[in-house]
Parts: C-alpha cells; structure tokens; sequence
C-alpha cells in the first residue's frame, strides 16, 4: 500500500477528546506553502468498537455536519466504549466554500474512491479514508442531503453487497440509525462512493441523504443526531438500544424511471421527495420564460415508483434530474 501524504496533527491512538487537523498539502494561489485544514475530532472512550462518521463530503450539505458537530459537543469519552472518529467537513476546502466539488480540483469526492496517494487533492483525501482510516475500523457512516441543487426524502443508504453478511451488518446500522426509509443500493450504484470503499474494505457502512435546499433543516438535523446515538448503542459504544425500526425498502430499479429536464426552462414543480407516483402522473410544468409565447410542456412520470428526491432549482437545463424514481424492493 502506498502510504498518504496527508498527516493528521493529533494521535488516534491516544484516549481522551483531541480535536485537530488531516493537512491537505496542496499548493495553490490561494495557499501555497501551508495546507488546506480538514478537521478531525476524535473521542476515545474503553475497550470497543470504532466508529467513523463522515459529513460534508460534499460541501454544501450541511445537516450531516450540524449533526456531527452536535454529537461532538456532547458525548464525553467517560461514556463511550470504544473511539468515535468525526470528521465534519470532510471536503473541508468545498464547505469552505459551500460548494458540491472541491474549488482546488473540480473534483468530486464522492466519485473519487479509491483515490490515489500521489493524485489531487480530492483523490488525496479519497485514498486517505479508504486506506488509513477504514482498515481501523468497524463501521462508517457518511451523512449527506441534496445540498443546494435537490431535496432527498430522509433515508439511510445501504449497499447490497455480495457477502450477505456484510449486508446484514450493513442492515442493522440502517436500522439503528431510525429513519422510515432505507435506499438500498444496487447494480446501478457508482463503486467509485464512500459506500464503495467500505464494501471493498469489508467495513460495515451506512449513508444517509437528509433532506437538502442548501441549509439546516432542523427536524431532519434532529433525526440525524438521534440517528448517530442510535448506531452508537446498537454497536455497544453507548448504554441502551435504538429504537426498533421496520423501514420501507426502496432502489433503483431501472434509471428511466426518473424524470430528466428535456429542455431549458423554468420548471413549475407539482411533485415532491416521499410522494408514491403513478405512470402518467404529472409531475410539473416545463414554462418558457423567456419564450412567452411558446407552449408550456406537461412532464408525467414514465413509471409507477417512488419520488425519492426532486430538484430545488427552478430554472433547469436539459438532462437535469427533475425527480429521482425508485420501486419498492424486498429486503432479502
């Protein structure tokens, strides 16, 4: 394995609550002799498990952030067995500037596993979680929501991986963690995510889209926050167990489900993340607004489904995700 060449200012293997920095080393105009700070929080309780919970791997997602952050503030290491590893602006340089992709690269993070130790930035910080963290650890988690472009129904993302045990242990943290909703992930998943690098490291993992439009929703942030302390105490990190939780299960089942912009305009939504469709239903009104005299388009969904999430944006471009479909699924 070819060793990073990032570095982190404190040391995980000591006990106790340390908060300090991975050192993105890059030079650039805007810093070009000292690195990009990506902050780290680790809490080291007793003997147990290891826990990694990412947020703002891409950087205008912010209630997976106010989570971890939330949890941090709270949870001294006296309570905890075992070490919850935090890093809340995992893409620090995008949530510097609430960006989706990385401003040093124009990369995207979630993209880019495996990464490589000698590559750019963002594969920089890919290789360094796939690599150096996840092999000392038991279970991931890396929260997300639509950032400004989209609004996700609140649902845990579980990956159908091959090894049905791995799935199973991938199952109870979705459980554990509460929401009604777990998006199983399947052959039309990209390997190149967060979820990829932990199916290829073994490692049980879960992520979760939490709502989106480019702030904090507060009743999701909630959800999140009890979410982390549910899958601490279903990993016997915390005293107590999570509530039990019988979610719906949905996936992607075929992409033309989803409904895509077929022209520029300005689209006048009449659906909404959580809402069950019909083939034929409307889903919104493509307007012209700078073609007032030409005919408004009616878009209908192709498919019966489930409109798991749906843009923020009124004015789209063609081949813009309009509302993301997904079926039904049983678990096993």
């Amino acid at each position: 394995m070819t060793p990073s060449r990032l570095s982190l200012t404190i040391d995980l293997d000591r006990a106790g609550h340390q908060i300090g920095d991975l050192m993105l080393r890059w030079s650039d105009n805007s810093n070009p002799l000292g690195y990009h700070p990506v902050p780290v929080i680790s809490i080291r309780g007793g003997a147990g498990p290891v826990l990694l919970v990412l947020g703002g791997t891409h950087g205008d997602e912010f209630e997976g952030p106010a989570a971890i952050l939330r949890l941090a503030a709270r949870l001294p290491p006296e309570d905890l067995s075992g070490q919850l590893i935090l890093m809340p602006a995992f893409n620090g340089p995008a949530v510097a500037a609430s960006s989706r992709i990385s401003p040093l690269d124009g990369q995207n993070l979630n993209r880019a596993f495996p990464g490589h130790a000698d590559g750019g930035p963002t594969a920089m910080l890919a290789h360094f979680v796939e690599q150096e963290l996840m092999p000392r650890c038991d279970a991931v988690i890396d929260l997300h929501s639509g950032g400004k472009a989209s609004f996700f129904a609140p649902s845990a993302l579980v990956t159908h991986t091959a090894d049905a045990g791995h799935f199973d242990r991938n199952m109870g943290l979705a459980r554990a963690f509460g929401l009604p909703l777990v998006w199983r992930l399947g052959a039309h998943n990209d390997n190149r995510s967060v979820n990829g690098a932990a199916e290829r490291q073994g490692v049980a993992m879960i992520a979760a889209e939490l709502g989106g439009g480019g702030g904090v929703g507060p009743g999701i942030t909630d959800q999140a926050e009890a979410g982390l302390l549910g899958c601490l105490r279903h990993l016997g990190m915390m005293a107590g167990s999570p509530e039990p939780v019988a979610p719906r299960m949905v996936e992607i089942a075929d992409p033309q489900d989803t409904l895509f912009a077929p022209a520029d305009g300005l689209f006048d939504r009449a659906c909404r993340a959580g809402q069950d469709v019909r083939a034929g239903d409307v889903a919104g009104t493509l307007r012209f607004i700078g073609e007032p005299a030409r005919p408004a388009q009616a878009l209908t969904f192709p498919n019966d489904g489930f409109v798991l999430a749906h843009t923020c944006r009124g004015m789209v471009r063609r081949g813009e995700m309009l509302a993301l479909v997904v079926r039904d699924v049983a678990e096993t």
